[in-house]
This record gives structure tokens, sequence and C-alpha cells, in this order.
């Protein structure tokens, strides 16, 4: 009887023991690597709305400051699968696709709802199915980063951007693809390839005279710290992708896919929306901290911008008649 029961009992808590690790073990991790900060909106709306909705089936552990995967390196390291999750730009994209480059073209994207309705178009289909196909990464949502301006440690009376021409002579920080290098000469400016961990120290010691970001990245960042005016040259409405590791898409259920979907779009939205409200009561706060805002000629950039993309290499590789698509889809 004592045997008998010390079986059962030992089967019982075997089962039991079995049973706790069995459903941690079903849960997926999810690494994101991504160079942006903890307080950075990008990050706070991932933490906050993505990763709880996926909590039943998936961890969620998010790397900041480039911490995991060096900046740049992301998309492969997905490709390879040693990352789960990041957050990429079309710049990045560009890389591999040289057609995604348009998503990266200064004054294309006209606003955030703008952005939006891009990415859900059907022309956006095709950029989608390649990035699945050769790179095994799956584009759940776009992001709203904001509007890039340039940002400059000369004062006012130092310098004055009105044109682009203004901006001759001036090492601009910009990140290291070929895409962003372009734009950065597009502007007038003299392009600085640079990872965004580096450029505080880099503004603060004189290694280059500037950089371009939206406004809450400048503030996220501390830019304004170390820097003298900001020229609204509103040249890109910049954004990010979420990217998701096909593999371990293909590796979860249809309802868990459903539910990774719509946590990666409601957190965009979140994202999104604080986003803008940020964008709109920051000039005051620059003003406050002793950094001078103004706005440029802006067609004067629009039209040099657009033209210096036009007689490009870069612009060859867009599908025909996708400009117009894109432009109709702010109309």
């Amino acid at each position: 009887m004592i045997n008998k029961l010390s079986r059962r009992t030992l089967m019982v808590l075997t089962a039991a023991a079995l049973a706790l690790p069995a459903v941690a073990a079903d849960k997926v991790t999810l690494r994101m690597s991504t160079p942006a900060s903890e307080t950075d909106q990008r990050s706070i709306a991932l933490a906050e709305v993505f990763a709880p909705a996926v909590a039943e089936f998936a961890t969620y552990e998010p790397h900041y400051n480039g911490s995991l995967i060096a900046q740049g390196s992301e998309l492969e390291t997905i490709a390879s699968g040693d990352l789960e999750m990041s957050i990429t730009s079309a710049q990045e994209l560009g890389q591999f696709f040289p057609e995604f480059t348009i998503f990266a073209t200064g004054y294309v994207h006209q606003n955030a709802a703008h952005q939006v309705a891009v990415f859900n178009d059907p022309l956006m289909d095709p950029f989608k199915q390649k990035v699945e196909d050769e790179l095994g990464v799956k584009l759940l949502a776009v992001m709203y980063l904001g509007q890039r301006h340039v940002n400059l440690r000369q004062t006012k009376d130092e310098l004055t951007v009105m044109t682009p021409a203004d901006l001759a002579g001036v090492n601009l920080r910009m990140p290291g693809t070929d895409a962003w290098q372009f734009l950065g000469k597009a502007l007038g400016a003299n392009p600085t390839p640079m990872a965004f961990t580096e450029v505080y120290t880099a503004l603060q010691t004189g290694s280059v005279d500037g950089q371009d970001n939206p406004l809450p990245t400048v503030v996220d960042a501390k830019f304004y710290e170390v820097t003298n005016q900001i020229a609204l040259t509103s040249h890109l409405v910049d954004l990010n992708y979420v990217a998701f590791s096909k593999a371990v898409w293909d590796g979860l259920t249809a309802d868990q896919q459903a539910t990774v979907q719509a946590a990666a779009e409601a957190a965009a939205e979140s994202g999104r929306q604080k986003q803008l409200e940020k964008e709109a009561n920051l000039v005051s706060f620059l003003t406050e901290n002793g950094l001078e805002v103004y706005e440029p000629d802006l067609k004067a950039f629009r039209d040099h911008v657009q033209a210096q993309y036009a007689d490009s290499e870069l612009a060859a590789s867009w599908p025909e008649g996708l400009l117009d698509k894109i432009n109709a889809l702010g109309e």
C-alpha cells in the first residue's frame, strides 16, 4: 500500500512539477534590439502596449541603446535567427532592397497619417513580401518618428540656415547608410556617418557641427544641451518599421499571429499620438533652454532636395509610377 501510494504520489508530483516549466517553455522570447533609449517614445509604446498584449504566449525582452546588437546589424541578425525583433528604417532596408529608398526620400511622406496610409495600401504589398521572402523579416507596422530638422552647434548669429546653400561645409551627422548620406548631401551639407550612441559626445566636442532628428529625439537624447539652434527644415517625415522574425511568426498559431499584429499596430498608434503631442509642445521647451528655433525657406529646400533625388541613381530603382501613387494617398 505504501509503495502504491508512494508511486501514485510520485507520479502526481512529477506531473505537477513538469507542468509548470512546460508553460514557461512554451512562451516565446522576443528579444528587441534598438539603438533608441528606454525613454524614447517607440520604446515606451512597445513596452507598455505591445508587451502586455502578447504576454500570454510571449516574453518581451527589450535591449536599448544598441546594447545587444550594433545599430545597422539588426536585420541581418534577425535573418540569421539570432534576434526576434527590431525597429528598422527605410534607409536600412534600402541597403538590401534599393527600391525602399523611396520611403526615405526627403519631402515624400507628408505627415504621420500619410505614412500609415502608404504602409497599409496595396502598393506596399510587394515590398513587404520581398522582405519576408529574401530576408526572413516581417514588417508589422509603421511607427511615426517625427519630422526631422537640422540641429546645429553654431548660434544663429554665426550661421543662419535659410537655404541649402547655407549648409555648405557643415559637418552634419547622419546615419551611415547610403540613403542617409545621400539625404545629407541633398540638404546641402557634408554628411558625416556616425552611430546614434556617439552623437552627443561628438556634438559636445565639436567633432560634428550638427545632427538631424525630430524634436522629441533632440530632447530625449539631450542634444539641446550641446547645440544652439534648430532650423525647422521638416525635410523628412521619418518612420520606423516594427520588424519581426518571419521564422518566429511562422511558429505561432493563427490566433497568436493576429494578436502580435494587432499589438504592433496598437503600439505604433499609441507612440504616434504621443509623439505628435510631444512635437507640438517642444518648441517652447527648447526655446526656454536657450535654443534658437526658426523656419527656413522650405520651398527652397523642397525644390533642391527633390531635384537631387530625381537626378540620382536612387530614383532609378523606384518602380515606375510609385511616387505618383504615394503622392495621391496624401491628397
